[in-house]
């Protein structure tokens, strides 16, 4: 496929502009830092096709389900992440003639996206109606050295003539969401303020009753010389203006610094959020752009420092990588106790911003071997505050005694999905959330967590697993009725194989946990469910391909007709966009890895041969057609030596939304998926492996390639890895001894020693 921007390995590069890639750049050119986010949705007035969108971190809304009919035990709303203040806003006047590149004509254009310095710069030169032609420099940022600012210069440069123009820095809050059940405004004002070069647009959710205030600050400048301007000051509900008339001369450049800042009580009293916007926008507006980007830049060396992946003769592979770092970066920081990993991040509306399984599965790893061991705790705590509405959502659909389903979608707990077949049938989520806490724990041994927060999640999930079997008389064993595995294109299956393996899995690392803490388990198993849960792992009943080490997918799968993906029509893929869901339900592919997601998991209980096996069978079924899938099947075909298979996939995973694969890169971008192109390098390619055992490297590299390096943390301790075509060098990072095994062989590193094994 055709990249959509220029390929640059530190950059994204735009230097046309098109209207219909538009709400494709803004998704893709999106910035933010953690706390907040914003689309690349240009300063001055666009009349054009596009998505406005700026959000806060954890603030939503309950917008009522929309469905056709009610059924017991549906959830009430789907949480929806808010479109909140757009505080972007300048806009521009010459002679009464408002700044607009939908009627300009646009002469030149670029823009980019610095992922190195985590910055939005643009550069466009435009000729008005009346022929007069400007230039304007635009450049922005959300800092990651303070998450509350975010700061915007604006140089404009008449090029053919001086005259009298008008700039109108403004504040926003009167915005709705695109996808809105029942285009319903979801703000209220709860206070404004307008002085000159100050503003403040403070607003507040209607029922969950959110507080966010968003300040800003202001001056314009000729050659670093401050000017003195007289600005008209206009406001209304949810909405401040400053705007001034200045006479600007043919050739010279003036800049309009706009300092933002961004303060919500999802982090601060709510008596304090316009206090602490005002003090931030302070303190950020003192600093002066420039010691604001200083910080901002430092924060994000630091980031890469540690996070950064290297690919040498691979330029789209090398941008793809550090796109999908960078973007997992400016969504999670670890903060903030009450945020999670939205599939979107703070680029798009779509998913409603929520947590789903994806971060237990997905992101969790990467964070794991990528920052201090605190970020990856403060997502599983997450998890453990919200055990009491796991609890209440499994007894909404008949479940007892301290059973506890975990949502498929929740912002505060509760369940919030709107589609009956995932929120009541896609269970293995549970499942992931158990597996984040077992691999936490192989990465940093840190049995404080488990004792405390770990250890309760695992038995109200093992627990929901155990009354969710039931036995059946014919098969002489225990079933898993009416559930939807990882491939969301079939639905309501019996005997999942994922699931009721995960399942399995999660019982039996309980008890192996209880027997561990012993005395110190809380809370306290009684001897009938220890036996119960142990005669439900002994007779579990697992679908298989007669003759073969094939897993079935679920019981019935054999019935379909077996084509293969190549099979259909390039004209009638993606299939979700072209078929009708009964026939996707009828047909044979699969969406995602669902039994190769569970081989994945679990492949230190599978011999290579089992899964080459599996994998040859499921992939060429699979289309690839949920973001989540083709890092799996990277990570599965490196394992068996495929390198082919993985490379292709691995080009697809790491530019699914820098080339647009599926088509709805306007909807914002697939974050979640990010982190498993991550993984698709360091678990796939690099052969990366933390178990119990210890730390395990395995490497391989694309022909394409020279070589790759990337650093992650084991116990903490940084080691940094380099794989070329016929070697490895492994760095000892840290002040500490390891050991760690490559191809089978066990090496022992002191503090800062490097090793150099040649193959």
């Amino acid at each position: 496929m055709r990249s959509l921007f220029e390929i640059d390995e530190w950059k994204v590069i735009e230097r046309s502009f098109d209207p219909l890639k538009q709400k494709q750049a803004e998704s893709i050119f999106s910035i933010g830092n953690g706390s907040f986010g914003q689309r690349a949705n240009f300063e001055e007035k666009y009349s054009g096709d596009s998505l406005l969108g700026s959000y806060v971190g954890g603030v939503y809304y309950p917008d009522k389900t929309r469905v056709g009919w009610w059924k017991n035990g549906y959830p009430e709303y789907f949480a929806k992440v808010l479109n909140s203040c757009n505080w972007i806003g300048i806009n521009m006047e010459v002679n009464g003639l408002q700044i607009d590149l939908s009627s300009a004509e646009v002469l030149s254009f670029y823009r980019e996206l610095d992922m190195k310095l985590g910055t939005l710069k643009r550069n466009v030169v435009m000729r008005l109606e009346d022929g007069k032609e400007m230039e304007i420099d635009a450049l922005r940022f959300c800092s990651m050295d303070d998450e509350d600012i975010a700061a915007i210069s604006y140089a404009v440069t008449p090029l053919n003539f001086s005259g009298i123009v008008r700039f109108t820095p403004y504040l926003n809050g009167r915005v709705s969401n695109h996808d809105s059940n029942y285009n319903e405004f979801f703000w209220e004002e709860h206070s404004r303020e307008i002085t000159p070069h100050f503003g403040l647009v403070c607003a507040k959710t209607k029922k969950t009753e959110f507080v966010v205030a968003t300040a800003m600050r202001y001056t314009f400048s000729e050659d670093n010389k401050q000017l003195e301007i007289i600005p008209h000051l206009n406001d209304c509900e949810l909405y401040v203006e400053s705007s001034f008339d200045y006479e600007l001369m043919q050739g010279k450049k003036y800049f309009l610094h706009k300092y933002v800042s961004i303060a919500a009580s999802i982090k601060y009293p709510e008596n304090e959020v316009k206090r602490m916007a005002i003090s931030c926008l302070e303190n950020g507006f003192n600093l002066g752009f420039d010691g604001l980007l200083h910080r901002h830049v430092k924060a994000w060396e630091s980031i890469w420092q540690k996070a950064d992946i290297v690919i040498s003769g691979d330029s789209a592979a090398q941008q793809g990588i550090r796109f999908n770092i960078f973007h997992l970066y400016q969504t999670y920081t670890g903060k903030n106790a009450k945020l999670n990993i939205g599939p979107k991040g703070f680029t798009g509306e779509k998913y409603g911003g929520a947590t789903y399984w994806d971060t237990e599965a997905y992101c969790l790893p990467f964070y794991l071997k990528t920052a201090d061991y605190r970020i990856a705790r403060q997502l599983l705590i997450y998890r453990f505050n919200h055990l009491q509405k796991a609890i209440e959502n499994a007894e909404k659909l008949g479940f007892k005694n301290g059973a506890a389903l975990y949502p498929m979608v929740t912002m505060n707990g509760e369940e919030c999905h709107n589609e009956w077949e995932i929120t009541f049938e896609e269970i293995h989520r549970n499942g992931a959330i158990a597996f984040g806490i077992y691999n936490y724990i192989r990465h940093t041994n840190d049995k404080d967590y488990l004792k405390e927060y770990g250890f309760p999640v695992l038995l109200g999930i093992a627990r929901f697993w155990a009354q969710r079997f039931n036995w059946s008389g014919s098969k002489n064993a225990f079933v898993m009725l009416g559930v939807t595995g990882p491939n969301e294109y079939e639905n309501n299956v019996n005997n999942n194989w994922y699931t009721n393996y995960i399942a399995r899995w999660c019982i039996d690392y309980c008890l192996k946990i209880q027997e561990e803490l012993g005395n110190e388990s809380n809370p306290k198993m009684s001897e009938k469910e220890v036996s119960t849960f142990r005669h439900i792992i002994e007779n579990i009943y697992f679908p298989q391909l007669t003759g073969t080490s094939i897993f079935l997918q679920q019981e019935g799968f054999m019935d379909k007709e077996q084509l293969s993906a190549s099979d259909i029509p390039r004209n009638e893929r993606p299939i979700n966009q072209y078929w009708s869901w009964d026939r996707i339900l009828r047909s044979v592919f699969i969406k995602q890895a669902d039994v190769l997601q569970g081989l994945y998991l679990f492949e230190e209980f599978f011999d290579v041969q089992t899964i080459k096996e599996n994998f040859d069978f499921y992939e060429p079924k699979t289309v690839h057609e949920s973001s989540l899938s083709p890092c799996i099947h990277v990570i599965l075909a490196a394992k068996i030596g495929n390198l082919e298979k993985a490379y292709e996939l691995y080009l697809r995973t790491s530019r699914l939304d820098l080339d647009d694969y599926n088509h709805e890169a306007e909807e914002g971008l697939h974050i979640t998926s990010m982190a498993g192109t991550w993984m698709s390098l360091v678990e796939g390619f690099g052969g990366v492996r933390i178990t119990e055992k210890g730390l395990q490297i395995n490497p391989s590299i694309p022909m394409t390639w020279a070589s790759y390096s990337f650093q992650l943390l084991y116990l903490n301790l940084p080691i940094h890895i380099t794989v070329s075509k016929n070697s490895c060098i492994v760095k000892n990072k840290s002040q500490k001894f390891i050991t760690f095994k490559l191809h089978e062989i066990i090496y022992e590193l002191e503090s800062s020693q490097e090793i150099k094994i040649s193959y």
